[in-house]
């Protein structure tokens, strides 16, 4: 079947279709538009470029990280320039973008991403669900910034007994659904703010019936009583510097214990929480953590319903959201470099862009797996996120009756070709870095001077060597040739 070139009104304006047509069901325009009439995020006066366009912009511009932000504009209406009645129309300019950014601010972004980003796994979903749980997980990241004045005050550096670090960064803390790897919340603060504190800006996402994973550094009282608090139960690693109270053994080998809150005044002790522990161990000399003690905490507290091994099997699925903090660093938005914004709320519009259009990428993957009964892990993602960017204007340019055959191709190709059956691995956590011979990057290397000479201006040429103040001797001369 061919397709049928998209028909506009010659009446029409550019801004008004100017978004991603490829994620029209997932993050659709009418959506967008009730979300900044809640924000009251609305331009003042409608130009050449209106909020909706530079939302769909702020998202491409995590799908496009190689291309400058212009450029990005340009990719995306690549496919309705074709199409457009007037052939010569000319797309809005750098400082545009900048302005319309500036006058959008970050809750329209925020609320968008609160509203669209919900979890989707049905219980057929493979992986999605434990013990009748759906699987969660929470962990952060750090994320380098533009080195600008406005964005150390903000986020902060890391420091060192060899100076500070090289680039401000924004700590980021995600909730995943593990069946599916769809980033459903997020909360970002400046690189002094804990893992702990933001973490619980998540919870308003937690819901009964949820297994959440948690990593060692989060696996504290306040937030499993929190998360206990609101139906759901917990999986996480318990830090050897926590001393429980021991109350009892239990059948499976693990036992019950008493987590008391650390952080609060002794006058104010909160209610310990009643908790299950499982220590466990590997006998494997090819992985990491080879005889060491590990100790898994969880409120499920019934070893005749859930065994011990079973959770400890369970607890490795949160490896989960480590691989999609991967794609989304090293596949999505090319780690190499820094985020593109140079003020704090450009940084936080980056941000919640990049995490919608990956949720729109994963959510493709999830339909295209779904219609054949496969696992999400046999998708590749970076073939996945190829495919879509290369779909941008074909779907802008196909009329809207043949859009839903345009889609169902599309889905085709994302799962086509399959990845093999995941293969054992195993990766010791280290890292591998150099210490440069250049000094250190100081504040006051930050004031470049401004130049008003060119550089054949200042050149010197010197008339005689600093090395050597005096010409060579010349009997030297024939003993070196008679060497020779």
């Amino acid at each position: 079947m061919s397709y049928s070139l998209r028909q506009i009104a010659p009446e029409s304006k550019f801004c008004h279709d100017l978004h991603l047509d490829v994620f029209d069901q997932i993050i659709p325009v009418s959506v967008i538009s009730e979300v900044l009439s809640r924000c009251d995020a609305w331009e003042r006066r409608e130009r050449d470029l209106n909020m909706v366009a530079v939302i769909s912009v702020i998202i491409a511009m995590g799908l496009l990280p190689s291309l400058s932000i212009p450029h990005v504009l340009q990719k995306m209406a690549q496919g309705l320039r074709y199409v457009w009645p007037d052939p010569d129309i000319r797309l809005p300019g750098a400082s545009a973008l900048s302005y319309r950014r500036e006058q959008l601010g970050v809750e329209p972004l925020r609320q968008l991403f609160q509203h669209i980003c919900q979890p989707c796994a049905t219980p057929q979903t493979p992986g999605a669900f434990r013990f009748g749980l759906r699987l969660m997980a929470i962990d952060g990241t750090l994320e380098n910034v533009p080195d600008t004045f406005v964005n150390d005050l903000t986020f902060g550096r890391p420091s060192s007994q060899h100076g500070a670090g090289s680039w401000p960064q924004v700590r980021g803390v995600y909730l995943q659904e593990c069946g599916t790897h769809l980033i459903v919340d997020a909360t970002f603060g400046g690189y002094c703010r804990s893992e702990k504190h933001l973490a619980f800006a998540l919870l308003c996402k937690i819901r009964p019936g949820m297994l959440v994973l948690l990593d060692r550094g989060l696996s504290h009282t306040r937030l499993l009583q929190a998360i206990r608090t609101l139906g759901a139960h917990v999986l996480g690693r318990l830090d050897s510097r926590v001393v429980p109270t021991y109350v009892r053994q239990l059948c499976d080998g693990s036992y019950l214990a008493y987590l008391c809150a650390q952080d609060t005044p002794s006058k104010q002790q909160s209610r310990p929480l009643l908790v299950r522990i499982i220590e466990y161990t590997i006998d494997d000399p090819n992985r990491v953590g080879y005889q060491e003690v590990h100790r898994l905490v969880t409120t499920l507290l019934n070893p005749r319903t859930i065994a011990a091994d079973l959770l400890i099997q369970t607890y490795d699925e949160r490896w989960e959201i480590e691989l999609s903090i991967d794609e989304i660093d090293t596949h999505q938005r090319l780690l190499q470099r820094t985020l593109r914004s140079q003020t704090p709320d450009g940084i936080l519009q980056e941000l919640y862009g990049i995490l919608l259009g990956y949720y729109a990428v994963r959510v493709l993957m999830v339909q295209s797996a779904a219609s054949y009964d496969l696992d999400c892990d046999r998708l590749s993602f970076t073939h996945a996120i190829t495919v879509v960017t290369n779909a941008l204007s074909e779907v802008q340019q196909t009329c809207q009756e043949q859009r839903p055959a345009l889609m169902e191709r599309l889905l085709v190709d994302i799962r086509t070709p399959l990845l093999p059956e995941r293969r054992l691995r195993c990766n010791p956590r280290v890292v591998k870095s150099r210490c440069s011979k250049f000094p250190a990057r100081r504040p006051e290397h930050r004031l470049v001077p401004q130049l008003d000479k060119s550089f054949s201006d200042v050149i010197v040429l010197l008339l005689q060597s600093h090395r050597y103040r005096c010409p060579l001797p010349l009997q030297r001369f024939p003993k070196i040739a008679l060497l020779i």
